[in-house]
């Protein structure tokens, strides 16, 4: 069972990497998993950022053997192919697109899929439970607070949240994204071992070097009324880029490349990293 379910997940990391490269070359095929009518280029480049997002988080449990990190990632697929499966079936049944119909199957399929991987995955135990560095905690707060307030007032369509204009229906579903990526955080700080935080720096790292050369670029072209906007997201960028790469590279106690005998000890430290 272990091996069929790790399977699947480096089937679908390698998926969303594939995806991930589609959007980011905003290749044709693309329009399979956005059917919407406009669709600014940076669309495309965020939908990129969150599925390398996704892959990386996948990609780093299963290169660490954590499968209950794979909890987390599950409940982000929940959070997110729900709405998209409600949304998408909304716009179907209202207008008869059928654009949306591959949509909101996709989206079922995301959450069933989800269940299943969270139902899995509770049931395994985290093998580096090392505390997550105290920095890391307080930073995941910040996070949730910051994903709930942002994502809440995209899902009510609220204007000049992202640095470029948006869609009704791209508000909402980029809302639910970080409403997702909020949840999955939330799970950072109920299980708070590196066996599970350490997922989430990697994705984070992902969406990161995904977004931030295309934000810069933008600059020159940035409509005055989402300037600050722009700038606020290119400092958060950049400083939680900086902060993956501290602990998932450089630090002693959690880069990736440590000593085997450390990642297996399993040992606690009842203190916490500084």
């Amino acid at each position: 069972m272990n091996r069929f379910v790790r399977l699947m997940m480096l089937i679908a990391a390698v998926g969303q990497l594939l995806v991930a490269i589609g959007f980011f070359a905003h290749m044709p095929w693309t329009q399979v998993f956005w059917p919407f009518s406009y669709t600014h280029p940076l669309s495309f480049i965020f939908m990129s950022s969150i599925a390398a997002a996704a892959a990386a988080s996948t990609l780093w449990a299963l290169y660490t053997r954590e499968d209950a990190a794979f909890a987390g990632i599950a409940l982000d697929y929940i959070a997110i192919f729900g709405p998209l499966a409600v949304f998408s079936g909304q716009i179907y049944a209202r207008l008869n697109n059928q654009a949306m119909l591959p949509l909101m199957i996709g989206g079922v399929i995301g959450v069933l899929f989800g269940l299943g991987v969270l139902w899995w995955s509770r049931q395994q135990p985290f093998h580096d439970t090392q505390p997550t560095p105290r920095p890391l905690r307080l930073t995941f707060g910040l996070f949730v607070v910051a994903l709930c307030l942002v994502g809440g007032a995209l899902v009510m369509k609220t204007k000049n949240i992202m640095p470029w204009s948006l869609s009704d229906e791209a508000s909402v579903l980029y809302g639910w994204f970080f409403i997702g990526a909020a949840i999955y955080f939330i799970y950072g700080l109920l299980k708070p071992v590196w066996g599970n935080a350490g997922g989430q720096l990697a994705g984070f790292l992902a969406y990161d070097l995904v977004l931030i050369v295309p934000f810069l670029a933008h600059m020159a072209a940035v409509e005055p009324q989402h300037r600050l906007s722009l700038i606020i997201y290119i400092g958060v960028l950049v400083g939680s880029a900086a902060l993956a790469v501290y602990y998932l590279l450089i630090s002693p106690q959690t880069r990736l490349w440590r000593k085997a005998a450390t990642l297996s000890s399993g040992a606690t430290n009842e203190k916490g990293l500084a």
